[in-house]
Formats: C-alpha cells, sequence, structure tokens
C-alpha cells in the first residue's frame, strides 16, 4: 500500500534539477514512501504510455495503479500532494470508507467553489481536448461567468467525480452544486434557450467598475498597493493622501486586466494613478498635487467640493 513517486526529468532541464533536490528533502521526511527518478528521453515507451510531454512531470502510484500527477516544477504542490497521499496510505486497509468519505466531502466543497463550475480537461485559456474548447466557447459566447478546475491536475478528483456524480465523461458542468451535464446537454440547453436561465451571467464590465468606483467614498486605482506602491506615481500620491488622515481605499490595477485597460476608456483618462471622490473622477498625480498646492484639496476628498 506504499506509495511511490516517479519523477520524469531530463539533464538537460535545470528545473529538473531542482526538483531533484525537493524529491532529496521529501525523501528524508516521508521515509515509507519510494522516490524515483527516469529519464523520460531514456524511456521513451514509458514516457509515452503515461502521456509524459514536458519535464518535470511526477507521477503517484499505489498498488501498482496510477493515483495522481503533477506537471511542472512546483515544489509546494509535491510537498503537499506527497503528504496527502503518503498519509492515506499508512492507513490501514479498514479505512477505506473513511477515505472516500474524504473524497466526497473534497469534492463537494470543489463542485460548490463557485456558482458555476466547470471539470475540464486544461484550463478556459488552454484547454486541452476538443469538447473542453467547445464548451468554454459556449459559455464565453453567453456571458456566462464561470470558474474551473483541470482535471489533469489531480488524478483522484478525475476519477472519483466519475463515480460521485454517476456521469463517466468530461467535461462536467455544475450549477448551484448541481450536475447539468456535459457538452451534449449544455449544446441542447442552448439550442432550447435555456441556457441563459439556468447559469449565472458574468457582471458586465462598465457595471462592474461603476461598482469598484464605489465601493468606498475615497477610492484610488493604483499600481501595487497602500502597503506597497509598485510605481514612482503611485507612491507619490499615497504619501500625499495619507498626510490628509482620510480614510481610502485602494484597487490595484496590475492584479486586473480588465480593470486596467477597462478604466481608461470608461473615465477617459489615460494614465494610473486615478483618484475618484463618491464615484466622481477627480484626476490623477499631477492635479493632485495642484489641489493640495491650492488647500482644496482636503475638503475634496471630505465631500465637501
Amino acid at each position: 500500500r506504499s506509495l511511490v513517486v516517479v519523477h520524469f526529468w531530463a539533464p538537460w532541464a535545470p528545473q529538473c534539477a531542482q526538483m531533484n533536490e525537493v524529491m532529496a528533502a521529501l525523501a528524508k521526511e516521508h521515509t515509507q514512501v519510494a522516490f524515483v527518478k527516469l529519464e523520460a528521453e531514456a524511456v521513451p515507451e514509458v514516457s509515452e504510455k503515461y502521456g509524459i510531454s514536458s519535464v518535470p512531470t511526477f507521477l503517484f502510484f499505489k498498488n501498482s495503479q496510477k493515483v495522481d500527477r503533477l506537471d511542472g516544477a512546483h515544489a509546494p504542490e509535491l510537498t503537499k500532494k506527497v503528504q496527502r497521499h503518503s498519509s492515506s496510505s499508512s492507513v490501514s486497509a479498514g479505512s477505506n470508507d473513511s477515505a472516500k468519505e474524504d473524497l466526497n466531502v473534497r469534492l463537494k466543497k470543489l463542485i460548490n467553489a463557485a456558482p458555476c463550475m466547470l471539470f475540464m480537461k486544461g484550463s478556459p485559456k488552454e484547454p486541452r481536448c476538443g469538447f473542453s474548447k467547445q464548451m468554454v466557447e459556449i459559455l464565453n459566447k453567453h456571458g456566462i461567468s464561470f470558474s474551473s478546475f483541470d482535471i489533469f491536475s489531480d488524478e483522484e478528483v478525475r476519477q472519483g467525480l466519475k463515480t460521485y456524480s454517476n456521469w463517466p465523461t468530461y467535461p462536467q458542468l455544475y450549477v448551484a452544486g448541481e450536475l447539468i451535464g456535459g457538452l451534449d446537454i449544455v449544446k441542447e440547453l442552448e439550442a432550447s434557450g435555456e441556457l441563459d436561465t439556468i447559469c449565472p451571467k458574468a457582471q458586465k464590465l462598465e457595471d462592474r467598475l461603476k461598482s469598484l468606483i464605489n465601493k468606498a467614498p475615497v477610492m484610488l486605482f493604483m499600481k501595487g498597493s497602500k502597503q506597497m506602491a509598485k510605481c514612482g506615481f503611485s507612491k507619490q500620491i499615497i504619501e500625499i493622501i495619507n498626510n490628509t488622515g482620510v480614510d481610502y481605499e485602494t484597487f490595484d490595477i496590475l492584479e486586473d486586466e480588465e480593470v486596467r485597460q477597462g478604466l481608461k476608456t470608461y473615465s477617459n483618462w489615460p494614465t494610473y494613478p486615478q483618484l475618484y471622490v463618491k464615484g466622481e473622477l477627480v484626476g490623477g498625480l499631477d492635479i493632485v498635487k495642484e489641489l493640495k498646492e491650492s488647500g482644496e484639496l482636503l475638503p475634496i476628498l471630505k465631500g465637501e467640493n
């Protein structure tokens, strides 16, 4: 029942060397786990059998069955998976039911992670099968707001969800924790016009910008946050506002490209930072500096002007 972790690696890839070090550290910590290194290009038939298309890739085996995989050099994720699988493998066979129960709890959480959840191969930006690609295209075409889970990233979820939902294939779409179905069902719902009534719509960008601008009486859209400005102009404007003692909130435009581009058009103001008071644009750094010089800044921030 012990766990075997196989690292498909290549001597020319520096990220593989890093992950070998991580594996060596994990081997000391988890003595009951067997860690194996396989040079991917030296065993092409094995690499092909397990769909190894890049290095490093890690496969997890239990009872000679593949139970999970990890693509890429993700040390925290590798540590997490080793801990999870090794702890369940050291448990006696009699606790199979509780392991199943734990998985079901996890699946339920994942299904309810967003109002609309898509379990697919790959990600919406990079689908890894034609059916998943079509599903994403349909949802995007209808402006549906959804989150996704890549079933390739977790073999336990991939196999477990089929049983849990009694649905043998992927993609699978869930709304409010309930299974809607796969691609064929979604196509039927689209054809009948029901899809738009079942799935939650993505908030229109303009509505989103309006609600962000009005999130606080004084809102600053900047690069970084008040704790850590990520450009000189943002740093200067924060120092000026901090000196007024007025409460304000910030939004980091580097975290959201849609807002970053959309707000320029919406407010007809091409640069950042941008300062808003009670939903109205005050301006950028130069304007704020002028208002400070003229003594108008404080009353404006307090909403008196």
